[in-house]
């Protein structure tokens, strides 16, 4: 009996031990504080992305890829003409399609449409590029898309400015509670890469406006203090 005693004041005390190991992790994960840092650059676009697109109809498949393709060719030479370089020019989009009667059931022709995409450099380029485009057959233009070419960096710089912000506000948290800010004990992005690029207008005119403005590269992230 006296054995089975001993037995059973173990296993109490193992019991106890283990209880005591799982809510000591619970309790230190009370002495934390978890904010919402956000961090914005405000920059000005600096490069430009824009397609330019030909639809052409015949007959034929044949005789719409030709013809759409005569007329493609004439738009990339005039895009290369304002100083577009080779490399900055790639084909974005080829299809070719049949064209049906009103009541659907007969084929009347074909519909085929190239569209390629340009990287301008120089967004003082842009306006007369999307003119010169048109003059020689483009009938569809998309963009311009607005970019910085060193977005990467100034998202890591918005991502300081969050981690900074995370940090002020956890401060303010821990003064009012009494407690002492200590170290970061965890840290997690999710504000996600820059945003695309805004549109701008691109009314053609006898000399197309294009207004580069702002945008606003933001970050967010969750960071977790200990306190004390």
């Amino acid at each position: 009996m006296r054995a089975l005693a001993v037995i059973g004041i173990a296993s109490i005390a193992l019991l106890a031990g283990a209880a005591g190991a799982e809510s000591a992790p619970t309790a230190a994960a009370q002495h934390s504080i978890v904010v919402t840092g956000q961090g914005s650059v405000l920059t000005v676009p600096n490069r430009a992305q824009v397609s330019f697109g030909v639809s052409s109809n015949a007959k034929t498949a044949s005789a719409a890829l030709r013809a759409n393709a005569a007329e493609m060719t004439k738009v990339i030479a005039a895009v290369k003409a304002q100083g577009i370089a080779a490399a900055d020019i790639h084909t974005e989009l080829v299809s070719l399609s049949p064209r049906y009667s009103s009541s659907g059931e007969e084929i009347v022709g074909y519909s085929a449409s190239n569209s390629v995409g340009a990287t301008v450099r120089s967004l003082d380029k842009v306006g007369a590029l999307i003119d010169a485009a048109v003059d020689a057959g483009a009938n569809q233009i998309s963009g311009p898309n607005l970019v910085r070419t060193d977005a990467s960096a100034l998202y890591r710089q918005a991502l300081r400015a969050a981690i900074s912000n995370a940090r002020a506000k956890a401060q303010t948290i821990a003064k009012a509670s009494g407690l002492a800010l200590r170290r970061i004990t965890d840290v997690s992005e999710s504000g996600g890469p820059p945003p695309t690029p805004e549109r701008a207008k691109t009314d053609v005119a006898a000399s197309t406006p294009i207004e580069a403005g702002t945008q606003l590269v933001e970050a967010t992230v969750t960071v977790t203090f200990s306190v004390a």
